[in-house]
């Protein structure tokens, strides 16, 4: 059996407003919304605190293909396009 402590709360506006939509749509007290959004902010937390950091473990990839120094991507670019358009030109022969 659930026990309930009475207190008063400071409620922003846009948040009572749409705790007061989510009960006229589910058709459930105002209380039992906060209460259920209260349990559910709670838990969400509880989940984020039990998450375990994210580790990257980085691993080298090689030297670019072709020698090309990637530092200058306007001249690699220049020439892929050089590439595209040969080859274009190659097909319509």
């Amino acid at each position: 059996m659930m026990t309930y402590m009475r207190t008063t709360l400071t409620i922003d506006d846009r948040i009572a407003k749409a705790l007061k939509d989510v009960a006229h749509r589910s058709g459930k007290t105002y209380k039992q919304v906060v209460n259920e959004t209260l349990r559910a902010g709670l838990s969400a937390n509880r989940i984020m605190d039990e998450a375990q950091p994210y580790r990257l473990k980085p691993v080298s990839m090689g030297d670019v293909a072709g020698g090309y120094n990637i530092t200058k991507a306007l001249e690699l670019a220049e020439h892929l396009e050089n590439e595209e358009i040969a080859r274009k030109l190659e097909l319509k022969k």
